[in-house]
């Protein structure tokens, strides 16, 4: 499939940067031992592959999803083979004793990249799922933080998301909270994080729903009001690779918008995508009538879909890598931007937001607007936005 011609553009991102620090990029990594913490969804297994081609004296693999992981271990040797290093991965949670035992027993590790995440807006419709997302995002953030500090790691890089500029909904703020406390952790170890862009058809998302939906004969639905910038799973792993590598400290990178990095429309993507299978799109009015007509219009090489103005709740209509309060290096490369922060962060509300977040879970009952208010406490900037409607509220 071709990604670019879908997400509209040409030319892969990021390409004179690499160029310009193949051989500086190259050399730390075969000197160097990696952790890979949520290496098998779609960016995990994409910056796996970018260390793995540069033989790492070590690579080793964590994530829950057993499937996804036997997947990228085909996948690494389809394309690449063996390296001379040690390669292994370990299906296990990196909250639970068994991660913490694995990387005590197997490491010190050089380098450990944290790339697992609750990333979709829909996790905040319940408040069990919602608290899942502060313990995946952030309380596990900093316990690989500690691992990462006992092992004298060069870099603990984490991904964080362009929902964190601004956020509106709740998974941008977790990872708003979640870079406030990697700076509060960036004066004992040195921090690296990334924003991204959407990663192309990476899992879950839209655009891997209209594969899906392509191949069970479903409609399409999506949003005609919201744009945004799309990555390759590739590009989304030369990315984290350039931060945790050539980042300096509290250094928090993201690609910089551009000719071919611009502002797409799913809408727009869900008609290129069917005009590429060679399938008119068919605007409904309405879900029922595309799921009704669906049969009878693919069988005359015409494709249901179903376009609407967003209503669901922390949907922005733009997204955006950086606030106007943020310092910036612009210069340093060429396709890729830096935050520059500083060292500056409110410890004694770091710490109110934990201690009130341990008392809930310990008390084992909470709320959503507890959590939400305590996020609001958290984050002045946080303007929740609630429409009372969430994406499983949507086809």
């Amino acid at each position: 499939m071709d990604y670019f011609s879908l997400i509209g553009r040409k030319e892969r991102l990021f390409q004179d940067d690499l160029t310009s620090y193949q051989d500086e990029l190259s050399e730390i990594v075969a000197k160097s031992k990696f952790l890979v913490v949520g290496g098998a969804g779609t960016i995990g297994q994409a910056v796996a592959l970018e260390i793995f081609k540069r033989n790492p004296i070590a690579l080793h693999i964590v994530d829950l999803s057993e499937n996804n992981m036997v997947e990228l271990v085909r996948e690494i040797r389809s394309t690449m083979g063996y390296i001379n290093g040690d390669f292994k991965t370990f299906a296990i949670d990196c909250g639970s004793v068994e991660f913490e035992v694995m990387a005590n027993n197997e490491g010190p590790y050089d380098y450990i990249f944290n790339l697992s995440a609750l990333k979709h807006p829909r996790s905040e419709s319940d408040p069990y799922t919602l608290m899942r997302m502060i313990s995946v995002n952030i309380l596990n953030t900093l316990k690989i933080a500690k691992i990462a500090r006992e092992h004298k790691c060069k870099k603990y890089f984490c991904v964080s998301t362009d929902k964190a500029a601004n956020p509106v909904n709740m998974m941008g703020a977790s990872k708003r909270i979640m870079e406030q406390f990697l700076i509060r952790e960036s004066m004992l170890i040195p921090i690296s994080m990334a924003r991204f862009a959407n990663v192309a058809f990476s899992d879950g998302s839209l655009l891997d729903g209209f594969n899906r939906r392509f191949a069970k004969h479903q409609p399409f639905s999506a949003p005609n009001d919201v744009r945004r910038y799309f990555v390759t799973p590739q590009e989304s792993g030369e990315l984290c690779l350039i931060s945790a590598l050539l980042g300096e400290n509290r250094d928090l990178f993201f690609p910089k918008p551009s000719v071919e990095l611009h502002l797409t429309r799913f809408s727009d993507i869900a008609e290129r995508y069917l005009l590429s299978m060679g399938f008119k799109p068919y605007l409904c009015k309405t879900e029922a009538e595309a799921r009704q007509k669906s049969a009878n219009l693919i069988d005359n090489k015409q494709w249901p879909c179903f376009f609407f103005e967003s209503d669901t709740t922390g949907e922005k209509d733009v997204e955006e890598f950086f606030t106007s309060k943020e310092v910036l290096d612009l210069d340093r490369f060429s396709e890729v931007g830096i935050v520059k922060n500083s060292d500056d962060f409110d410890g004694e509300k770091l710490d109110y937001f934990l201690n009130n977040i341990q008392l809930l879970r310990d008390a084992g009952t909470w709320s959503r607007q507890a959590l939400i208010t305590l996020f609001n406490e958290l984050l002045p900037e946080f303007n929740h936005l609630e429409r009372g409607k969430f994406l499983d509220q949507r086809m």
